[in-house]
C-alpha cells in the first residue's frame, strides 16, 4: 500500500533538528519540573517542541502564537470554571467559546487552536488560578528555552537549497538555449517541436523554486547570529535570479514563437543561423554568470571566462516572408543580451 503524501515529506528533516528539537524538549521538562513542581510538565515539553523551527526567525513566530493561545486559552478555562463549576459539559463550552474568540479577533488557525486546545487541557486537568498560572509559566519556560536552543545550538542557515535550486535553473536555462539554436536551423518534426515546447516550460517552476529557496535561505538569516557570515552569498543568488528571471521568459518566448510560426524551409534564412550562434553564445554566458556566481553543480568542464556575446547581433531584412519571427526572435535576443551584457 502506498503512503499518502500527507503523511511523508518528500525528504527527511535534518537530523541536527531532530536533536535540537529532543534537547530542548528535554531541558524544558526538567527547568519547568524544577520551576513549577507538583505537576507533570507537559505544557513546557510542547512548547518547546513546537518553538524549535528551521529558523529562528519562524521559533519566534512560533513562541509568540504559543505564548498568546496558552494565555488565553487558560484565562478562558479559569473564568468559565470560576461561573459554570465542573461539570463534564463545560469543557465543550470552553473549546466553542475558544474558537469563537479567536474568530473574532481574526487570529491566525494556530494560534486559534492553541486557545482551543489550552482551554481544554486546563478544564480537563485543573481549573484552579494556581493551576493555571503554573501552566502559563510552564509555558514561558518551555518557550524560551525553544527559543534559545535554536538559536545557540547551530542556528539553521538555509542556503544550501538556494544554491542548489539556482545552480539547476541556470543549467537548464543554458540548456534551453542551446536547444533551441540547435533547433533554429534544422528541419523538425511535430513531435520534436512539441518536446522543445515541454522542455522550456519547465522554467518556470524551476524559477519559482529558485526564488522560494532564496526567500528561505533570507528568512533563516533574520535574527540569526551565523547571518554576517551568509548574508552577502543570498545577496549574490538574489542578484543572480533577477538576472535570469527575465531570460527565462524570453526563452520561453522565443521558443513559442518558432513554435507558432515554423515551416520546413526557416533554416534556409541566413538570419537564423545567426540567431542561433547568438543563441550558443547566451546560453555559454548563462553558464559563465551561474559559474561566477558560485552556485552551479561542479561542472565536468568549465565554462571559458571570456563571456561570448561580445558584440549586438546585425542581420540584413529575411527576404521571405519569415519576418514576423525573424524579429520576434530578435527582439527577445536583444533583450536576454542586455541582462547577460554589461554596456557600461
Amino acid at each position: 500500500m502506498r503512503i499518502p503524501a500527507a503523511i511523508r515529506a518528500s525528504r527527511r528533516s535534518p537530523l541536527l533538528q531532530v536533536v535540537k528539537s529532543a534537547a530542548a524538549t528535554i531541558a524544558a521538562w526538567l527547568l519547568a519540573g524544577w520551576v513549577v513542581p507538583g505537576q507533570l510538565p507537559v505544557f513546557a515539553a510542547i512548547a518547546a517542541l513546537l518553538v524549535v523551527q528551521p529558523s529562528v526567525n519562524q521559533s519566534l513566530s512560533k513562541a509568540l502564537e504559543r505564548s498568546i493561545g496558552v494565555i488565553v486559552g487558560v484565562v478562558i478555562a479559569v473564568s468559565l470554571g470560576l461561573l459554570l463549576g465542573t461539570p463534564s459539559w463545560i469543557v465543550l463550552l470552553a473549546i466553542v467559546v475558544a474558537m469563537l474568540i479567536a474568530w473574532v479577533f481574526r487570529a491566525t488557525p494556530g494560534t486559534g487552536n492553541q486557545v482551543a486546545i489550552s482551554a481544554m487541557l486546563v478544564l480537563a486537568l485543573g481549573s484552579t488560578p494556581d493551576y493555571a498560572l503554573a501552566r502559563i509559566v510552564e509555558t514561558l519556560i518551555g518557550v524560551v528555552i525553544g527559543i534559545v536552543v535554536n538559536a545557540l545550538i547551530v542556528p539553521p542557515v538555509l542556503t544550501g537549497p538556494a544554491r542548489r535550486d539556482l545552480g539547476l535553473l541556470g543549467a537548464e536555462l543554458a540548456a534551453s538555449l542551446d536547444r533551441l539554436a540547435a533547433a533554429l536551423p534544422e528541419p523538425q518534426t511535430p513531435q520534436r517541436l512539441q518536446e522543445l515546447m515541454v522542455e522550456v516550460r519547465l522554467l518556470r517552476p524551476m524559477k519559482d523554486a529558485a526564488a522560494a529557496s532564496i526567500a528561505a535561505g533570507e528568512e533563516s538569516l533574520t535574527l540569526n547570529p551565523r547571518r554576517s557570515a551568509h548574508r552577502e552569498d543570498l545577496r549574490e543568488m538574489r542578484a543572480l535570479l533577477e538576472r535570469l528571471s527575465p531570460i527565462v521568459t524570453q526563452t520561453i518566448g522565443m521558443t513559442r514563437a518558432y513554435f507558432d510560426h515554423y515551416d520546413d524551409s526557416i533554416g534556409l534564412e541566413p538570419a537564423v543561423t545567426a540567431i542561433a550562434e547568438q543563441l550558443r553564445r547566451a546560453g555559454h554566458d548563462v553558464r559563465l554568470a551561474v559559474q561566477i556566481a558560485d552556485v552551479a553543480p561542479e561542472p565536468d568542464t568549465l565554462t571559458s571566462v571570456i563571456p561570448a556575446l561580445t558584440a549586438p547581433l546585425v542581420v540584413k531584412p529575411p527576404a521571405s516572408g519569415h519576418w514576423i519571427l525573424i524579429g520576434s526572435l530578435m527582439e527577445d535576443l536583444r533583450r536576454i543580451r542586455g541582462e547577460l551584457v554589461d554596456e557600461d
